[in-house]
């Protein structure tokens, strides 16, 4: 990770901009529902910071001392696309063995995560019918996955 960083003029501020050389990307189909958009992203990126736990940054605490749970330690850039171009970059994820998490049209008939992973299960990686997938890794190489998509609005 680079890093530049300057003083703020206050005497205790420290402000750090920071570029990854990461990226985490969620990738939609564009003809979901808002409350879907919104349930998926949430399912999607539940899922990256179990397997990839450098993507967590440090819990928070408010000036009171209320703690709070920590979160990405980097931005989550959210996409939108055809269900043609969800395909390619499924398959470019899986081609680049990149961490990745998937939610299919299945899953809204589901309400546990124990069907949710059945009716995954039950389908071939090819004839899943995916509206979401989430994505983490080099910068380059997400880039490269969610190529065709644009961002969501």
């Amino acid at each position: 990770m680079s890093t530049d960083t300057t003083a703020d003029t206050a005497p205790d501020t420290f402000t750090e901009t920071i570029r990854f050389d990461t990226k985490i990307a969620v990738l939609l189909r564009e003809d979901l529902e808002p409350w879907q958009r919104l349930n998926v992203t949430s399912f999607l990126v539940s899922g990256l910071g179990s397997e990839v736990p450098e993507v967590i940054g440090e819990p928070y605490e408010d000036a009171d001392g209320v703690r709070y749970l920590p979160m990405f330690r980097q931005p989550v850039m959210v996409f939108e696309a055809t269900k043609e171009v969800l395909v390619a970059a499924h398959g470019r994820a899986l081609s680049r063995a990149l961490p990745r998490s998937v939610f299919t049209s299945d899953l809204f008939t589901t309400g546990n995560d124990r069907d949710n992973r059945a009716a995954v299960r039950a389908v071939a990686t090819a004839e899943l019918d995916v509206v979401g997938l989430a994505v983490y890794g080099p910068r380059n190489g997400v880039d490269k996955v969610v190529k065709g998509a644009r961002m969501h609005p």
